[in-house]
C-alpha cells in the first residue's frame, strides 16, 4: 500500500529540516499542511522554507493561494486527495509536514460530518464578537465544551465561532463525539512527531521570533496592515504588530507578545497531537538517518 509519512510537532521543532532530509533519503516530494504557509503574501511570519530548501526537494501547497481567496480545510482535503492520487502514480511514499493538526487530520483521516454553516447563529456570534470582544466567545465555548476549549486557538475568532456554531446545533454532544468519521484512505500513514524539553523549545521559539524580526517581519506586516481584517491575517506574528501599528502597544511589547503567543500556540499544538497514539515521537536532536533506520524507512 502507498504511504504518507506525516511529520508533526510544535512550531520551531525542526519539521521542515527533517522533512527535506527524509525526502532526499526516500527520493520523494513534500506536501505542506501548514495552513498559514499556503498564502503567498505571508512569508517571513509563517516561516516559509527558504528558496534553497524549496529547490532541493519538490514542495506542494507552499504559497499557492492569496490571502484574498476563500480557502478552508475542506478545500485543502480535496486538493490533497487530488494531488496524492497523481503523485502516487510514480511515488510509493510521500511526506506530509505541518503543525496544523486539523489539516493533518483532514488529509490522513478525512473531515467529519459536522453540521453545516448556520447563518443565523453565525450572525449572532459575529455581532457578539463586535459588541463584547473575543473574550465573550471564549467564555461561551468554555461553557459548551471545556475539553475542546483547551485545544482550540482561543485567539482565532473564526474557529471560535465555527466551534460554537457546531456545538449549538449538536444537541448537547461534545466535539470529541462529533469529530469522528469513517472516511477511507488508499494509503497508510506513518506519523513522526518532533519535540523536546519545554524550556529548549521555548528558547528556540524566542530565537526564531528574533530572526523573523531581523529578516523584516515588521515591514512585511506593515504592507499587510491595510488588509488586517482578513481571516488569513488573524495569525500570531501579524496580529500583535497590527496592534502596534494601531498605537495600542509599543514595539518591544508587541515582540514579547509574539513570543508569548507563539509559545502558547506550541502548547496547543502538542495538546492536539498527543491525542494521536500512533505518533512515533523523537527528540529534535535525533538525526534523520536514525529516525529512518528506527522506523524501517
Amino acid at each position: 500500500m502507498k504511504k504518507i509519512i506525516a511529520i508533526v510537532g510544535p512550531t520551531a521543532s525542526g519539521k521542515t529540516k527533517l522533512a527535506i532530509e527524509l525526502a532526499q533519503i526516500l527520493k520523494t516530494e513534500i506536501i505542506s499542511a501548514d495552513s498559514r504557509q499556503f498564502y503567498k503574501e505571508m512569508c517571513i511570519g509563517t516561516a516559509v522554507p527558504e528558496p534553497k530548501e524549496l529547490t532541493v526537494v519538490k514542495h506542494h501547497f507552499i504559497q499557492h493561494i492569496s490571502i484574498f481567496q476563500s480557502y478552508n480545510v475542506g478545500d485543502f482535503e480535496q486538493d490533497f486527495l487530488t494531488l496524492t492520487q497523481n503523485l502516487f502514480h510514480h511515488k510509493d511514499t510521500l511526506i506530509l509536514v505541518g503543525g496544523s493538526g486539523l489539516y493533518i487530520d483532514a488529509a490522513c483521516k478525512g473531515l467529519d460530518n459536522l453540521p453545516s454553516r448556520n447563518n443565523e447563529i453565525r450572525r449572532q456570534l459575529e455581532n457578539d464578537l463586535q459588541t463584547n470582544g473575543i473574550e465573550s466567545l471564549q467564555k461561551k465555548l468554555l461553557s459548551l465544551d471545556a475539553e475542546y476549549y483547551q485545544k482550540i486557538d482561543l485567539q482565532n475568532p473564526h474557529r471560535l465561532i465555527r466551534a460554537i456554531e457546531i456545538l449549538l446545533q449538536s444537541k448537547g454532544k461534545k466535539m470529541n463525539e462529533l469529530l469522528q468519521n469513517d472516511n477511507k484512505r488508499n494509503f497508510e500513514t506513518l506519523y513522526i512527531g518532533l519535540n523536546t524539553e519545554r524550556s529548549k523549545l521555548y528558547e528556540r521559539i524566542n530565537k526564531r521570533v528574533d530572526i523573523m524580526i531581523k529578516k523584516g517581519l515588521i515591514e512585511e506586516a506593515r504592507e499587510l496592515y491595510p488588509h488586517r481584517k482578513l481571516q488569513a491575517l488573524q495569525t500570531v506574528g501579524y496580529r500583535e504588530l497590527f496592534s502596534y501599528f494601531d498605537g495600542n502597544i509599543d514595539l518591544s511589547f508587541a515582540i514579547s507578545e509574539i513570543k508569548k503567543n507563539t509559545r502558547r500556540f506550541a502548547k496547543r499544538q502538542l495538546t492536539w497531537f498527543r491525542k494521536n497514539k500512533n505518533i512515533h515521537w523523537f527528540d529534535i536532536k535525533e538525526s534523520s538517518n536514525n529516525i529512518a533506520k528506527e522506523l524501517g524507512l
